[in-house]
């Protein structure tokens, strides 16, 4: 899928203006799966401190190179199926972060309740900006009542999580909502050796970063937020259980590209790593190989996965992380 995204944006942009962020360990990874970005493209976080930080790195970076420069922030854990559409929305939301000095957020028309996504709430329309609006609110992943009522509304879009802004104004609103973080970054990027910051000032301001989300620490705080209804489809496919919908069922709604036997057995979410799976009377379940570990949850409590990092922290088991 990381594929995909850089792929997405052939003929839209050139590789060597694509920056991808990562986590070091990743850094091979991504480096062999991307050959054709430069290697100073690719940067390696040497721990996550959550979207703000990175957006921010990728930021300076950008800035460093064309300082007047207008970027988008992309995630590779999307499905976008109809990439002409896509670029078609990526161009205006370029535009309206231009002219208009928005940052610009993807909106996704909801075709379903989901619960499993936050939700912008739509304001005025903003003339001139080929249907951008004004973001009256945005609104944390609502019960399935409150999804409702929101699809039904006719008011409320999904929040993709994409973006587009100038540099300069995502930095000055950075540098009014999340004072320490920018200044943080901008002592790190003062030490630049050979055109990249250091390894060792990486290691050791990177970990003491606040840790953010940009949505949180930005987004529902600024003025200058504008919403683009999107004309693509769109999957996050963020869960275990958003993959399996984009995945072969078979006739008890089991989806898996493993070997796979159902006895008795439907509504199944399962990745093997290629090893046969037999599943015998159990309904609704992810089962995921991840190696050296082995995932077990209810369909409906994937998007808690998160959860299992902590504990599998506190009960010595990080490593398996």
């Amino acid at each position: 899928m990381l594929g995909e995204t850089v792929s997405r944006l052939k003929g839209f942009l050139p590789p060597e203006n694509i920056l991808v962020v990562t986590g070091r360990r990743h850094h091979r990874q991504v480096r062999a799966a991307l050959p054709e970005l430069p290697a100073a493209s690719i940067l390696g976080e040497p721990v996550g401190r959550n979207t703000a930080a990175c957006i921010a790195w990728a930021t300076l970076e950008v800035q460093r190179r064309c300082p007047d420069a207008v970027m988008s922030v992309l995630s590779a854990d999307h499905r976008i199926a109809n990439r002409k559409a896509f670029l078609g929305d990526l161009a205006q939301a370029y535009l309206v972060a231009d002219q208009f000095g928005r940052l610009v957020t993807f909106g996704i028309p909801p075709t379903s309740p989901a619960t499993g996504y936050g939700y912008v709430r739509m304001g005025a329309a903003i003339r001139e900006a080929g249907g951008a609006r004004e973001v009256a609110a945005f609104v944390e992943k609502p019960n399935l009542s409150k999804a409702k009522t929101y699809v039904s509304s006719g008011q409320y879009l999904w929040n993709s999580g994409m973006f587009a802004w100038r540099t300069d104004v995502i930095w000055e609103e950075l540098e009014k909502y999340l004072p320490s973080l920018a200044a943080d970054l901008l002592a790190m990027d003062a030490k630049r050796r050979r055109g990249a910051i250091p390894t060792p000032v990486l290691d050791r301001g990177y970990p003491r970063l606040e840790s953010v989300s940009i949505d949180y620490g930005v987004l529902e705080r600024s003025k200058r937020v504008a919403v683009l209804p999107a004309s693509f489809d769109w999957t996050d496919v963020g869960s275990w259980d958003a993959a399996g919908a984009l995945w072969p069922l078979d006739d008890k709604g089991n989806a898996s590209r493993d070997p796979l036997l159902a006895l008795d057995a439907s509504g199944n979410v399962v990745a093997s790593r290629g090893k046969p799976v037999v599943l015998l009377g159990v309904q609704d379940l992810v089962v995921v190989d991840a190696g050296d570990a082995l995932l077990v949850c209810a369909r409906d409590r994937c998007q808690d996965v998160r959860a299992v990092v902590g504990a599998l922290d506190a009960a010595g088991l990080g490593k398996l992380r």
